[in-house]
């Protein structure tokens, strides 16, 4: 027994308890978060086989619609005969033939076929040919005209024989075989008359021409001769290397002449300074003979000095010696002086006539270079005019020679190796054959349909789908259920029984308030024995257990139970989750959240005259909308109560954080029925204050953009996701589920 305190919690205990709460952190996000991928595009056989199944229905409709439509277009498709005729074109024993190797290059050719099959062909389909054969058609059949006969007639080569095989379809047997014999026999007359008279226009035509090639080629020859024999033009380009070759010479050699006259310039102006005269004087051998004796004269002056005085006749008569050899000094030195700047001078005068000689030349060859490629494109034009005189000439020659050959070929006219014979049975239509066909692209197309109708599809219809997409961790497989729908509360009390000794002492007044107030609005469903033992009830066994496995430290007291879009089976799940948690030994509370569409109250066979908004409104206490399953006495339901115009300020509101808090203290395991996640806030506030949510998918329907988004808002509000259960499984159940 617990006293009515109990529900009462302070902020001390709701943050203990928040704490206690598990949510997803950056490191575990991405392995329960779903990847948004697209649809894959390879699909393997087993998938392939999976969809085919899946989709019989719209394979089964295409086949028979396609197939329908083939059987009616055959049986109603009149009767189409065909017949042929054959013609020779061109003689068997051509390779015998007696005409004459005009040329040795033409022995390769002469063995082939000279006719060109395609362009004979449309020439006997030209209106031109046909004018004559339709007229001749109209005598008898009136209908006939040049765009009807051309498109039932089929002119081909006999694959690569010298034959031409002609084909006529009609519905009259009749009307084909005239028409074939007349058209047999027009050709025939064509080529006997019609293509040698082209043949010899062909000839004539040629003939005409050649004189005019001829004298074209022989002015261009003379005009190349004069060219050349007026500007000494035979190879451009070795004349241009040439060119080039003695204008590099040239340019060197006045280079080196410009060099030597800058040297002879600077010598010039040395010479004329005095340090420059005395290094010009160095090479003047009689200046030098002079400079010696003067200095001997000064060096025995000196010497005598030491032994007479000055005005003694030995020195006077070596200072006369010094007195007249000075004068010759001078007059050398001038002499000298003046040879040098005369034969530098003269050097000078000739550096400048060759570098401007060298210059004229040099600058008379540039001119020339210049001129050049004028003379090379005129050689190139005439030399090009004269290559295309010379082979129009050489084409037209041959033409000659090919046509000459051709019409001594075709004086043999065509022979006809299988004449026209009239059809008996019809080609067209091939019953079986069109069966066939129509059968193999009928299931084509039905398979086709059915891949681009699942390609199109944006739902899940396979548990490793879910695996594979989301990455959430699979809690349970629930199996599709028929009797649910006719047996909705198949474990609901037959009478009504007040709450639990647990939720009786919840308030001082509540026993008789709860007792006063009926809970039930109809008789309960008796016979259970489907259910306990059904694959549904092992499926929602195993949901419990995996949610009470998820946590090792704490167990999981508190969870919301919600999906992506409506009538996914949330709360059928919430239900029955909270039933079997009862029955194994929790003491149990469901509580229907979903303010806007409840179903709780339906499920349960209870009345839904309060329940949670009347609490969270605060006009009724929270004692008096508990209501406990009477045979089951460890479970207790609180329904919606009246719809409020504003669900999600109820359940954001602080009140409502305090009776989470309350029930997560109260019970074993508190069970939030919610509505859908996408486009509504009200899953997403309850689970941030509980352990968790349990996200439920429906097995061909959870549309897979949707349960993404859901998927991304949990994250956004790092709600802690326990995992997903995929709801009515269709495909059959697990071997464990019908184990004993």
């Amino acid at each position: 027994m617990m006293d009515k305190t109990s529900l009462k919690t302070s902020s001390e205990n709701g943050n203990s308890n928040n704490g206690n709460r598990i949510y997803l952190t950056p490191s575990l996000q991405p392995q329960f978060l779903p990847r948004l991928e697209g649809h894959e595009d390879d699909w393997n056989l087993r998938q392939v086989l999976s969809i085919a199944k899946r989709r019989a229905l719209v394979i089964a409709g295409v086949t028979i619609a396609v197939m329908a439509a083939v059987v009616g277009v055959t049986l109603n498709q009149k009767p189409v005969y065909e017949a042929k005729f054959r013609i020779l074109a061109e003689p068997v024993n051509s390779n015998d033939s007696k005409l004459p190797k005009l040329t040795s290059t033409m022995d390769g050719n002469f063995n082939k076929s000279s006719l060109d099959y395609e362009t004979q062909i449309q020439v006997l389909k030209s209106p031109q040919l046909m004018r004559s054969i339709i007229q001749q058609l109209q005598l008898s059949y009136p209908e006939i005209n040049y765009e009807s006969l051309v498109t039932s007639l089929t002119i081909t080569r006999l694959g690569e024989t010298k034959i031409i095989e002609v084909r006529y379809q009609s519905n009259d047997p009749v009307k084909i075989k005239v028409v074939l014999d007349v058209i047999s026999q027009a050709y025939l007359k064509y080529s006997l008359k019609d293509r040698q008279t082209n043949l010899r226009q062909g000839i004539q035509f040629v003939e005409k021409q050649l004189p005019f090639l001829q004298s074209r080629v022989d002015r261009m020859q003379q005009q190349l001769q004069l060219f050349r024999q007026k500007y000494v033009f035979t190879d451009p380009e070795a004349q241009s290397k040439q060119i080039a070759d003695q204008v590099k010479l040239l340019a060197d050699q006045r280079l080196a002449i410009n060099q030597q006259l800058t040297r002879s310039h600077s010598y010039f102006t040395s010479i004329q300074g005095k340090q420059g005269a005395q290094t010009a004087f160095q090479d003047a051998p009689v200046y030098q003979q002079l400079v010696t004796q003067l200095r001997q004269l000064e060096t025995q002056t000196a010497y005598e000095l030491t032994r007479f005085q000055e005005d003694t006749l030995p020195i006077q008569s070596l200072l006369e010696k010094r007195q007249k050899l000075l004068p010759l000094l001078r007059n050398e030195a001038q002499r000298v002086w003046t040879i040098k700047l005369t034969q530098v001078a003269n050097e000078i005068q000739t550096l400048e006539s060759q570098s401007q000689l060298l210059a004229q030349y040099e600058n008379r060859l540039r001119h020339k270079f210049e001129e050049l490629p004028v003379l090379v494109r005129q050689y190139t034009e005439i030399q090009r005019n004269l290559q295309v005189g010379t082979e129009s000439l050489n084409r037209f020659l041959a033409t000659r020679e090919t046509l000459q050959i051709e019409a001594a070929q075709t004086q043999i006219p065509w022979q006809l190796v299988q004449a026209p014979n009239q059809p008996e049975a019809p080609v067209s239509p091939n019953i079986e054959r069109s069966l066939i066909l129509g059968f193999v692209a009928s299931t084509l197309l039905g398979i086709s349909s059915a891949l681009l109708t699942e390609k199109l599809d944006n739902t899940y219809h396979t548990i490793d789908a879910f695996k594979e997409k989301l990455k959430l961790p699979l809690l349970a497989t629930v199996p599709f259920e028929r009797q649910l729908s006719n047996c909705q509360n198949p474990i609901v009390a037959e009478t009504e029984k007040t709450p639990t000794a647990k939720l009786a002492n919840l308030s001082s007044h509540g026993s008789s308030e709860t007792a006063k107030m009926p809970h039930s609005v109809s008789k309960p469903v008796q016979n259970n024995s489907h259910y306990e033992y059904s694959n549904f009830l092992e499926a929602l066994r195993v949901l419990h257990t995996n949610i009470q496995l998820l946590s090792s430290d704490q167990p999981i007291r508190s969870i919301v139970i919600s999906s992506a879009s409506p009538a996914e089976g949330k709360s059928t799940i919430a239900f029955h989750l909270g039933v079997t948690a009862s029955a194994m030994g929790q003491r149990v509370l469901l509580v229907d959240a979903d303010l806007r569409r409840p179903q709780i109250h339906t499920l349960s066979n209870l009345n839904n005259l309060w329940g949670l908004s009347s609490v969270i409104s605060g006009s009724m206490p929270v004692e008096r909308v508990i209501r406990q399953m009477p045979s089951i006495s460890e479970l207790s339901i609180i329904t919606t109560g009246p719809i409020p115009p504003d669900p999600t300020k109820l359940l954001s509101s602080q009140k409502m954080k305090q009776l989470i808090t309350d029930f997560h203290q109260a019970f074993d395991l508190v069970i939030y029925d919610t509505p859908p996640l996408v486009g509504l806030a009200d899953a997403s506030l309850l689970a941030s204050h509980t352990d968790g949510i349990v996200v439920v998918a429906r097995m061909h329907k959870t549309d897979r953009s949707m349960l993404a988004q859901a998927i991304d808002s949990l994250k956004m509000t790092r709600g802690n996701i326990l995992g997903m259960v995929i709801n009515c499984n269709k495909t059959g159940s697990s071997g464990y589920y019908k184990y004993g």
